[in-house]
């Protein structure tokens, strides 16, 4: 039990830090990130440069990227909102006026961050250079979520973990397809 409350502790004293962080930077760069990835936009964005630009390499990285997030947006949206009703951070702990524009729904998981971890993930696999530079904006939609109080670090842990193991699954999936129908391919 002493590790729960420690973690929780340390939740809400990492929560209240990052969204009282007051850099020009964070007040410049953060918004237009939420809402660049509000509704996946940044991700179909981006999926559609690489698919237009990309040839056969950047098509695949494209779909993956894009099953990849809707699979993760699934789970966290879908499924694991709908299961744990978890309170967002309080308005009080938020300096600033971005608290405001919170959602109503359950703060466990992030499903900005699935949907980013998901996208950058699948994308890094197909097409390392690519996936590292989307990398970034995940990262910082990451950052965003704890910053504008919408979410506590575990909440944007939990949806990295569930947006690296959607692009697990996706990736594994046709093999898996292959192997569960008994068909012979060869290699």
């Amino acid at each position: 039990m002493e590790i729960v409350t420690a973690l929780r502790e340390g939740d809400q004293r990492l929560t209240r830090w990052m969204a009282a962080w007051e850099s020009d930077w964070a007040r410049r760069c953060l918004p237009p990130v939420e809402e660049a990835a509000e509704h996946t936009k940044l991700w179909w964005g981006a999926a559609v440069v690489m698919a237009a630009g990309g040839g056969w390499r950047g098509s695949k990285a494209a779909v993956a990227g894009v099953t990849s997030m809707a699979a993760a947006e699934l789970v966290s949206n879908g499924v694991v909102k709908q299961l744990v009703e978890r309170r967002r951070p309080p308005k009080e702990w938020i300096p600033h006026d971005d608290v405001e524009d919170r959602p109503d729904s359950s703060s466990f998981p992030s499903g900005h961050t699935a949907a980013a971890v998901a996208f950058t993930a699948a994308v890094a696999l197909s097409w390392p250079w690519i996936g590292a530079a989307c990398a970034i904006p995940a990262v910082l939609v990451a950052v965003e979520r704890v910053h504008s109080g919408a979410h506590y670090p575990s909440d944007v842990a939990a949806g990295a973990a569930i947006g690296l193991t959607a692009a697990a699954l996706v990736r594994a999936a046709p093999r898996l397809l292959i192997r569960l129908s008994g068909l012979k391919v060869s290699p």
